[in-house]
């Protein structure tokens, strides 16, 4: 199955155009499923709450730990 996003301008003629060839082409077809959002509603993110939070948290902090990717154990002391 193949899954294709198209956003449209519907206040557009060409929009207005699109959508209602869509609907009378492919309305009712077997295998065809047309379905419709709202691109303003906003988006839930796919990531934990408490770790967004946490990573929010430490880019406002000044307290970092500069990693060298050519050293990373001499640079974070541990060698």
């Amino acid at each position: 199955m193949t899954t294709l996003t198209i956003k449209i301008n519907e206040r557009t003629k060409a929009g207005k155009a699109f959508m209602a060839m869509s609907e009378s082409f492919f309305k009712g077809v077997k295998g065809i499923e047309i379905i419709e959002t709202d691109s303003n509603k906003i988006e839930e993110s796919p990531y934990d709450p408490e770790f967004v939070a946490m990573v929010k948290k430490a880019q406002k902090s000044k307290n970092r730990t500069i990693v060298d990717p050519n050293d990373i154990w001499g640079s974070l002391g541990l060698k």
